[in-house]
């Protein structure tokens, strides 16, 4: 509980990924992804409910061991590839609610595909949100190291490229001391408020952010290997 309000942990883990296979339980440092996610809700004093939903029994299978006293084997219509987190939280938070018999006042998206959080987030993320009433959400973010100034967009029977940055004269050409701080969104946190996931969103429009120092959102294979070097040279 937070300044007297109650918060949820909600782990989506679906089991259909395409880019690696059954990635959510993936071993790292020697605990599978999602292990990392839960272990990290559980070290926070002010989560009070930690709940997985995943389209895969087996899944929830391999969680058993923390005792989690609710989780949601969800459908297969919010499990699909070009599925968004909006209709899989909400449902989460939902049944949560209905489960526990308690309004969850704010969320804390964990995600499995980020097992190495920074310490703190949690605490630091409600914060921020209670400090600012007119904020929706908090989302975890990190300077680009990819400026999209230096973007270019190919599209098919097409000759020549464009920029991506349509409203700036020949953004490509700024000299890179000049160029806008950008930066690139993670997916170690998102802490949400009740009231934005029935609004309709999972950020809404005021998001405030919590800068990191490094992030390690694992999408893709060479990410994985990444990942998987780093943490076996330390």
């Amino acid at each position: 509980m937070f300044s007297g309000k109650n918060v949820i942990a909600i782990i989506p883990a679906r089991s259909g990924s395409k880019s690696i296979k059954n990635k959510n339980i993936i071993k790292i440092k020697g605990k599978r992804m999602i292990d990392h996610s839960i272990e990290y809700a559980k070290k926070s004093k002010l989560v009070d409910e930690i709940v997985v939903t995943s389209d895969s029994k087996k899944y929830l299978n391999l969680i058993k061991r923390f005792r989690l006293k609710y989780s949601i084997l969800r459908k297969k219509k919010l499990s699909g590839d070009l599925v968004v987190d909006y209709p899989v939280i909400k449902d989460a938070l939902k049944k949560s609610e209905q489960f526990f018999k308690k309004k969850f006042h704010y969320i804390i998206l964990l995600r499995p595909t980020s097992p190495f959080r920074e310490k703190g987030l949690i605490e630091k993320s409600l914060r921020l949100l209670s400090k600012n009433i007119k904020a929706t959400s908090v989302r975890a973010m990190i300077k680009t190291k990819s400026h999209p100034f230096r973007h270019w967009e190919y599209k098919k029977n097409k000759t020549f490229v464009t920029s991506i940055i349509s409203k700036i004269y020949e953004p490509y050409n700024i000299p890179r001391q000049k160029l806008p701080i950008f930066f690139f969104q993670t997916g170690d946190i998102e802490t949400i408020r009740r009231s934005t996931l029935f609004d309709g969103s999972v950020s809404g429009k005021k998001v405030l952010p919590i800068f990191l120092k490094s992030f390690s959102d694992i999408d893709d294979r060479n990410d994985l290997k990444k990942i998987k070097k780093l943490y076996a040279s330390n």
